[in-house]
């Protein structure tokens, strides 16, 4: 599409998801201050009306550095939010990692957001989904549909790209933001979760990014960090003084053994093998 047709999708669809929007006199977001969930806090704050509530749920697979920037996007959006601790690793049936850990999680997750919204009086819940996100494998998407989520995004036909486009025109800072999935998406299923893994994943990503690579994963497989980053990227990081700072950099933080994947950064990567 070029840009004229998509902003004139956007244009349409943001009618749309408006209208959506001012149907329901009180929502709860399930906030995690990605492109989606801001996009949609911003646009229900603008529907007018009579109570907008963001909830984020901080557990180990949700950085810090993810949990201060939603922090600070509600505050700019001036939108009441409430920040809740969980620790999702007392859940042995995430810890596990089968192929429906996903499932588990969100079922926990959303019922925390579930609970808190009922107990300050609002009986609409949304997740941030978009049509995107129904193409990969997303056992999550059945436990928001159980507890009662509605996700305006898809009601309104937005992908990720239109989402993008329309934050863009907005002036919302998250418009160009590197998409963000939960730390548990580094670890293959059936590898057992644990902190330890968990810490080194996020300290291996917070390094990558300070020396300037962007939309960038460690996938970790036992000791073996495996980076997945843009391909434009990967001649950078081929470079013999940043490969060795990246071996050297990853080695201290625990991981053995440091490679890249030179198909680059796949959504969804580790729920590959489940489609053949």
């Amino acid at each position: 599409m070029s840009i004229k047709e998509i902003t004139r999708a956007c244009n349409d669809k943001r009618m749309v998801l408006g209208d959506g929007l001012k149907g329901m006199k009180k929502v709860a977001l399930a906030f995690s201050g990605g492109v989606d969930s801001t996009f949609l806090l911003a646009l229900a704050c603008q529907a007018g009306l009579e109570k907008v509530l963001a909830i984020t749920v901080s557990s180990q697979f949700f950085t810090r550095a993810e949990k201060e920037l939603a922090r600070k996007l509600a505050k700019s959006l001036e939108v009441e939010h409430i920040c809740l601790d969980l620790d999702i690793l007392e859940r042995n049936e995430v810890v596990q990692n089968t192929p429906e850990r996903c499932y588990f999680c969100k079922r926990h997750i959303f019922s925390l957001v579930r609970k808190t919204a009922i107990h300050h009086g609002i009986d609409r819940f949304l997740h941030a989904v978009n049509t995107d996100d129904l193409g990969d494998f997303r056992p999550g998407l059945a436990a928001a549909k159980e507890l009662g989520f509605v996700a305006p995004l898809v009601d309104a036909g937005f992908s990720k790209q239109e989402i993008r486009a329309c934050s863009k025109q907005m002036g919302l800072t998250t418009w160009d933001l590197p998409s963000q999935s939960c730390l548990a998406t580094r670890i293959p299923y059936h590898e057992p979760i644990t902190r330890e893994k968990l810490g080194m994943v996020e300290q291996g990503e917070a390094f990558l990014r300070e020396l300037g690579f962007g939309n960038v994963r460690v996938r970790c497989h036992g000791t073996m960090a495996r980076i997945e980053m843009d391909p434009g990227e990967i001649l950078t990081l081929a470079r013999k003084d940043m490969r060795q700072s990246v071996s050297r950099g990853l080695k201290q933080i625990g991981f053995t053994y440091v490679a890249c994947d030179l198909d680059g950064y796949t959504p969804g990567n580790m729920n590959t093998f489940l489609t053949k």
